[in-house]
């Protein structure tokens, strides 16, 4: 009880050991010094050419000797590190692959951005005819007239596609750690509903390939939604009606929780729960732009101890979204403290019927997701978030109602899953292999935080009990339990082979520090 009044996890008195000596933080490189690297590492023959490596033809590459990388066949046969064990799982790498096995063409990914509409993003010259004519309808933008063709007649609100969230198991977007190959272990561990991660709509709306790249849907993903974050009804009606035109989604979530500075700063985000004229006139045109489901992501309110939501909570539904999802915090607590879970069901229990209402924050068990769903009847589901990261298997637990003391050879099991389905997403060559390296470190930053049921003396485990340093009931139970990164990356080469000369990893989000954990 004193261990758990301090949020210390209780693990059993015969599992517990000295905590290590702390480690030793490496200084961090500077901007010029990791650029200096990179270019020094494309004049390198392991940095070959993809044209080269894909067809075996040094003639093949249209740069010819103005190509920036290395057209050294030999020179790269002769450093390539060792392939790795199995099968290649989809390759269009050619020689640069890591792998030995028979190498698969097709793809099951979906939401690629194209080079054609790509081009039209960089000149400014795509066509966002819907949104335009939308935005013109609400008074926001001032635009030449439309011809008659360029107007589509809009259905009424009530007529809009409909998704039923109710009861059904919702991994949240997750910034960072909730990418494709994650998503993927999701549903093979029970998740009905899957989003993708946090993408900006000025970003989107530029072409950036690698913010298009959020938006991919694995065909595995049967009802799947994208987020998207923006501070200005233009962009994000420009951004909806641009995803409602290029991909294959169910729905899109506006973002209006982030905390994160740099998108706060913006005006984006949590910023927007301080500006309900903005909110309105945003989700009006989003959900006037495209027949889909709109739906909204939201914080109790942006300081703490001044929730505002419950009073918007009508107005949510009346400007054309379809389900709201609530987030028991404030902007100001972050992830400090726990979920005001009594907040978020006065605010369901507000919520005109047509509005599904959705909570999130802190459910980490069966019991949890029980005890939202009896108390508030109203609440359509739960999204679980950080839960997931720790233990992706809480969605198995809350199909099956039980509590998995689930193996450490269970748990690698995953681990190799996810590997196959990275090695799937970013590629089985050099590059592909350290990507999916690096994204399965920066999920190792929380899956240590895991206390094994069998090793507790109170269960379940709560989301903010700290864990002590302690032993498992094997060896690999105690390296998966460790917060060294050194030890992560361990885990890392079961799996990937032996990291590159100086490879070093510092997590992106600093899950040790249980308030700072920057998701959406």
């Amino acid at each position: 009880e004193e261990l758990v009044a301090k949020a210390i996890a209780p693990v059993k008195r015969e599992y517990l050991r000295p905590p290590p000596l702390s480690n030793v933080v490496k200084e961090k490189k500077s901007k010029r010094q990791l650029k200096r690297e990179r270019q020094q590492e494309q004049k390198s023959a392991l940095h070959i050419c993809p044209e080269v490596a894909k067809t075996g033809n040094v003639s093949s590459c249209r740069y010819n000797v103005n190509c920036r990388f290395s057209h050294d066949l030999e020179a790269f046969k002769a450093q390539k590190p060792a392939d790795l064990e199995g099968n290649c799982p989809f390759c269009p790498y050619g020689l640069a692959c890591r792998f030995s096995g028979t190498h698969k063409k097709k793809s099951s990914e979906m939401n690629g951005l194209t080079k054609d509409v790509q081009k039209l993003l960089w000149k400014n010259k795509m066509s966002f005819s819907r949104a335009d004519a939308q935005l013109k309808l609400l008074g926001i933008l001032q635009i030449q007239p439309l011809k008659k063709a360029d107007v589509s007649l809009k259905l009424h609100p009530r007529e809009k596609k409909l998704i039923d969230f109710r009861g059904k198991l919702y991994l949240a977007p997750l910034t960072t750690v909730g990418n494709l190959p994650f998503r993927r272990v999701c549903k093979a561990l029970g998740a009905d509903i899957t989003c993708g991660e946090m993408a900006m709509c000025t970003n989107l709306l530029q072409g950036q390939a690698s913010e298009w790249a959020l938006l991919r849907r694995h065909s595995s993903e049967d009802l799947f939604g994208v987020q998207i974050c923006g501070a200005y009804p233009d962009t994000v009606a420009r951004t909806v009606d641009l995803i409602d035109h290029e991909c294959t989604v169910d729905f899109i979530d506006i973002n209006m929780g982030c905390p994160i500075d740099i998108v706060v700063n913006k005006g984006a985000g949590s910023s927007l729960l301080t500006k309900p004229m903005r909110m309105k006139n945003i989700i009006h045109a989003a959900s006037g732009t495209v027949d889909k489901p709109i739906t909204v992501k939201v914080r109790t309110g942006y300081f703490e101890g001044r929730n505002r939501i419950d009073s918007l909570i009508a107005d949510i539904s009346h400007w054309g979204a379809s389900a709201v999802t609530i987030h028991g915090r404030s902007r100001q607590q972050r992830y400090s403290k726990l979920a005001d879970w009594d907040y978020i069901y006065q605010c369901a229990s507000k919520a005109p019927d047509v509005l599904q209402v959705l909570g999130n924050g802190d459910v980490f068990s069966y019991l949890d997701w029980d005890k939202h769903k009896s108390d508030c009847p109203a609440l359509s589901t739960c999204m679980i978030a950080r839960g997931s990261l720790i233990k992706p298997w809480i969605f198995t637990e809350i199909k099956e109602q039980r509590h998995w003391d689930i193996s450490s050879g269970e748990r690698l099991n995953i681990l190799k899953d996810y590997v196959r389905c990275g090695l799937e997403h970013w590629g089985s060559d050099t590059k592909g292999v350290e990507t999916t390296r690096h994204f399965l470190l920066e999920w190792l930053s929380y899956t240590y935080r895991y206390i094994p049921v069998g090793l507790l003396d109170v269960i379940p485990q709560r989301l903010n009990w700290r864990p002590p340093s302690y032993f498992g009931r094997n060896d690999l139970e105690t390296l998966m339990a460790s917060d060294s990164a050194a030890d992560w990356i361990r885990i890392s080469e079961m799996l990937l082979g032996k990291v590159p000369v100086g490879f070093t990893f510092a997590p992106k989000h600093k899950s040790n520090a249980y308030d700072r954990a920057e998701n959406g």
